[in-house]
């Protein structure tokens, strides 16, 4: 590692290397657009063999007048809507079919009716009615946010007052823009108002805290400089993938690759600056110090990265669009920030020399003396080395053993209740529009009007739709069916909107889809169609919600298997140990389910959710179970090394001692990075953050300095099996195990 450690740190390499990134950076920012330019947030998440996705390619045939986005419009005032207001949505109505909004797909003949004709469709006390406006499919967020802020310009004109400000359980005439099309826009603006804010944020606490821990400004900037330079490494590199159609990068992706970024890019850094400052306390010359650091750690950190990177890749094998968006962004940041941490790093420790600690510079003994006597002062003391964590795992293994594994299994017992949700509603905050449009649809009406289920049955002219429509009718969990339609293709297939009793977002109205599709397929059964199963669909957001969720379980059933593998097969190859490979690959997958435990208790009794979003399980096992086996490496390794030229208890006492200030305060900084994610408005990434920090905290302070250490005390030497450290062992005179 001496020759690689001089080409990037040398006195004169030092300069090139960090010239070399300056100008990669110049060229990929010049030549290639940023990432956030190329961000699409209406990418296909369901590939094209779901039944929901069949289903809306058959409802765009047969059904084209109902296949478009639905927006909804609520329309409330409180007391009653009048006459007025009616003459109003009537003339707004009548201005979109003479000119329509742009990707606007179909609008009911409102603005040809007269208000008695909408009195029919109010809401019981006739405060509330809700009239929707299609969109095409192919609209992305950013144009349906567009076309609907334009439509809400229109109403003010119409009404000559601002109905959209206006609050929605209010006296005054209010409008809210929900369904399909609102929850997007909403959706798209919360993580693009996400992005500067987690960024401000995040930089922020890592600064904080690396001055908290190092109070050193110049040691503080360092590894935030790293990060900065990885960052603008990686976002022209994923914005020409993005350009040239071989990724498709969404703004959660981009939210969470940030985070990720500065949290994992930073442990990287420390674990490398940790090792300068210990050899610089008995290693006068700077250079010699910073190639013996670079030589003992750039192999665990090769190793850190090289886990998380596959670890990550590993999302590449899931169908469903989100999880899979998410592989090679997370994965080349991670994979960038490992070389940075490999090259630049160094290269600025070289440049600053022991000045990257100022003021508290790191010198040997006798650089102290000679220092003190320059002064006129005593030479000083050496301070008695403390009694650490590691004298207390070695003096008693078992209890620590025996309390950690009680303590992480009790808090992994509580993972078995949680409950999880599909509902993107309730990831919204309360005051968000398409969410206050939705609950005045709970209140006033069904609240499967938001979302209505699209039955499409190919009956061959064999099942007669108003005996279809008696059956759907008699179902218990639908609310209202309507009249039959006919195909405009194929008249033999026959199509229904139903509306379902619950939220059309909920796990309940999701079970209700393969119900539905049995009870078409049986009344086809019944009158002799030859091939049910292919002839009939549902679409909706229901269905698709119902798909997600299938889709979800089955990438997390084989995603998570195959992450344990990898991980598994690294550390055989890098540990050489079949022993320790298995009890460090269990530790974290118990720090796991513990976060999970500890994360539902947090999250459904302190901050009152009933249930957690389903990717959460995914997102946050990839993460934790990559990230915890960082600190493990990184220990693991310092303990091989000393059990070389020591005994076993002592190498470990010494390496937890050792590891335990960086990785302490490593963790503290990734968990605080994931806490970031909690200050945000959005369910899903507050609750990934939660998880996510605590499974961070639980690794820094609970697995690796007492439960990783005891179990290798207990094992001893079959904890290198089938290795041969111990071998080595014997071979230092006077080394008799303790």
């Amino acid at each position: 590692m001496s020759g690689y450690g001089k080409w990037v740190a040398g006195s004169k390499s030092k300069w090139i290397t960090l010239a070399v990134w300056i100008a990669v950076i110049a060229v990929l920012t010049l030549m290639w657009p940023s990432v956030n330019s190329q961000v699409i947030n209406n990418a296909q998440n369901l590939p094209d063999d779901a039944q929901s996705v069949r289903a809306a390619a058959v409802a765009e045939t047969e059904f084209p007048a109902g296949s478009g986005v639905p927006a909804l419009l609520v329309w409330h005032r409180e007391g009653g809507l009048t006459e007025e207001d009616l003459l109003h949505i009537i003339a707004v109505y009548g201005g979109l079919e003479q000119e329509p909004l742009a990707h606007q797909n179909f609008v009911p003949p409102f603005g040809q009716l007269p208000p008695q004709a909408l009195q029919a469709s109010l809401s019981e006390d006739r405060s509330t009615i809700v009239t929707p406006v299609l969109f095409d499919k192919g609209a992305d967020s950013g144009e349906l946010g567009d076309a609907v802020a334009e439509l809400k310009e229109r109403v003010q004109e119409t009404t000559g007052s601002d109905p959209v400000s206006a609050p929605a359980d209010g006296s005054e005439l209010s409008l809210r823009v929900s369904g399909p099309v609102g929850i997007s826009i909403d959706a798209t603006g919360l993580f693009e108002d996400a992005d500067v804010a987690l960024l401000i944020a995040t930089v922020l606490l890592v600064l904080v805290f690396l001055l908290l821990i190092y109070r050193s400004p110049i040691l503080a900037l360092i590894p935030l400089i790293a990060v900065g330079f990885a960052y603008l490494a990686v976002s022209p590199v994923l914005g020409k993938m993005a350009q040239e159609g071989w990724i498709t990068v969404d703004s959660q992706a981009v939210s969470i690759m940030t985070v990720l970024l500065f949290g994992a890019g930073t442990d990287y850094c420390l674990f490398l600056i940790a090792r300068f400052r210990q050899i610089l306390k008995v290693e006068e010359s700077k250079g010699r110090a910073l190639l013996g650091a670079i030589s003992q750690a750039s192999g665990a950190i090769a190793m850190s990265g090289f886990t998380v990177v596959l670890a990550l890749f590993a999302l590449l094998l899931a169908k469903y669009g989100a999880y899979h968006r998410f592989a090679v962004p997370f994965s080349l940041s991670i994979l960038i920030m490992g070389i940075a941490s490999l090259t630049l790093v160094p290269a600025l420790l070289a440049i600053f020399g022991r000045a990257s600690f100022f003021p508290f510079i790191p010198r040997t003994p006798e650089m102290e003396a000679e220092r003190a006597r320059a002064k006129g002062k005593p030479a000083p003391q050496p301070k008695p080395r403390k009694k650490g964590v590691g004298q207390l795992v070695v003096s008693r293994p078992w209890a620590i053993v025996g309390i950690t594994v009680v303590l992480l299994g009790v808090l992994a017992s509580f993972s078995t209740g949680i409950k999880f949700t599909y509902d993107l509603l309730s990831s919204f905050p309360e005051d968000m529009e398409s969410r206050q449009g939705f609950d005045l649809i709970g209140e006033q009406f069904s609240p499967g009007e938001l979302a209505p289920a699209k039955l499409m049955i190919d009956t061959e002219g064999l099942v007669d739709g108003k005996d279809m429509k008696v059956i759907l009718s008699g179902l218990s969990y639908v609310d209202t069916v309507s009249d039959p339609q006919q195909g405009a293709v194929n008249s033999d297939i026959l199509g229904f909107d139903i509306e379902f009793k619950e939220n059309p977002y909920s796990l309940e109205a999701m079970s209700h889809i393969p119900a539905l599709l049995d009870t078409a397929e049986g009344a086809l059964i019944d009158a002799g169609v030859a091939n049910p199963d292919k002839s009939v669909w549902v679409s909706g957001q229901t269905a698709t919600q119902y798909d997600t969720k299938e889709l979800g379980e089955r990438d997390t059933d084989l995603i998570i298997p195959v992450v344990i593998a990898m991980i598994t097969l690294l550390l055989l190859i890098y540990l050489r140990s079949v022993t320790a490979t298995i009890y460090l690959v269990a530790t974290v997958i118990l720090s796991f389910f513990s976060a999970l435990g500890l994360g539902w208790l947090i999250i459904h009794y302190v901050l009152g959710a009933d249930a957690i979003q389903g990717a959460i399980p995914l997102y946050s096992f990839v993460f934790l179970v990559a990230l915890g086996e960082d600190y493990n490496i990184f220990m693991i390794s310092n303990i091989w090394n000393k059990r070389k030229v020591m005994p076993l208890k002592q190498a470990i006492a010494e390496g937890v001692n050792e590891t335990g200030a960086v990785i302490t305060s490593a963790g503290i900084i990734l968990a605080g990075t994931f806490a970031v994610l909690a200050s945000l408005p959005i369910q899903v990434l507050v609750q990934f953050g939660i998880i996510t920090a605590i499974g961070v905290l639980l690794d820094t302070f609970i697995v690796r300095p007492f439960l990783v250490p005891a179990l290798t005390v207990l094992f001893g030497r079959l904890a290198f099996w089938p290795g041969k450290h111990h071998e080595v062992e014997r071979a230092q005179p006077g080394n008799a195990e303790r």
